[in-house]
């Protein structure tokens, strides 16, 4: 396996792999694909899940094989995968499905920003973050969709809007001088077509805060997107499969619902809602406050006494 960029872009068109957390058949995805496949810039390969699946964080499938399947996508190899975002980046990368490594991961455009501590539960995020993991750079992409009727035009803009990041990290992978220890996040405003241009963010704290509330069986909302609904203004996708096959007299049904968003100042969500392309370059290791260092670097020997 090629390590940071090394053998990479030799002279041949660069190869760009996507993925995402909404299924290869999400508008997100395939505008994504059809602008990089009309610059004719790139070789584009797709491994994508078969179906949504969006808010799994990093999980993956290890109790059972996945199938792949060849899908028809002008002017990609495309395959649909019966597994995570994880688990597609991984099998992307492994060189089982596709002959070689890409020179580039994207992952997205999701149907929904992820900023803030929604990062966490980012099935998007994880997509880039698995190709981070084994030494292959990478970004993911959302757009702050809101909730209403979906223009397919806005992913289409969302997608142009990122080429030039896309260029600039191709042109630092040729020159190897793109960074090793981190990866983009990036996060495309709602009124994509008048954005404010490029910010440099970091990830913040913002969070939208979920309650819980008992539903009627007959009250399940109604599907979006044929297999999608959508939960937050923020833009947490869950999977709407019927439950009643589970549950007896006995038991009651709960939904999840946004209660608060709080947004945190001077961070990417922050900045996102003013209308700027936020780029917000994170990590996979989880960086500890000092404070907390410290104060465990105290608390242990003690505890450690009283055995």
């Amino acid at each position: 396996m090629a390590i940071n960029g090394e053998d990479r872009i030799s002279g041949e068109r660069p190869i760009i792999m996507v993925t995402n957390d909404d299924g290869i058949d999400a508008p997100g995805l395939r505008s994504l694909v059809r602008v990089l496949v009309s610059t004719n810039l790139y070789d584009v390969r797709v491994c994508a899940p078969d179906s949504e699946k969006s808010a799994v964080s990093h999980s993956i499938i290890w109790s059972r094989p996945l199938t792949a399947h060849r899908v028809e996508i002008e002017g990609a190899e495309a395959y649909a995968v019966s597994g995570t975002p994880a688990d597609c980046t991984g099998l992307g990368l492994s060189e089982a499905l596709f002959p070689s490594l890409p020179d580039l991961v994207l992952s997205g455009i999701n149907v929904g920003s992820n900023c803030g501590y929604n990062i966490v539960y980012s099935g998007t995020v994880a997509g880039a973050r698995e190709a981070f993991i084994y030494d292959v750079p990478s970004a993911s992409i959302s757009y702050d969709w809101k909730r209403g009727d979906i223009n397919f035009n806005d992913f289409v803009l969302s997608a142009q809007a990122c080429l030039p990041i896309i260029n600039g990290m191709l042109s630092a992978i040729k020159n190897k001088t793109h960074p090793t220890n981190c990866f983009l996040n990036i996060d495309l405003p709602t009124d994509i077509a008048n954005h404010k241009g490029y910010k440099l963010t970091t990830q913040g704290k913002s969070l939208g805060k979920m309650g819980w509330r008992q539903v009627e069986e007959e009250a399940q909302g109604a599907k979006m997107l044929s297999t999608m609904s959508m939960e937050t203004d923020s833009g947490v996708v869950s999977d709407n499969n019927d439950t009643s096959a589970h549950h007896s007299n006995d038991s009651r049904l709960f939904k999840r619902e946004l209660r608060t968003v709080v947004v945190e100042e001077g961070t990417d969500l922050h900045f996102l809602r003013e209308g700027y392309i936020t780029v917000t370059p994170i990590g996979a290791l989880s960086q500890v406050d000092v404070d907390c260092q410290n104060y465990y670097k105290e608390w242990l020997p003690k505890i450690s006494s009283s055995l």
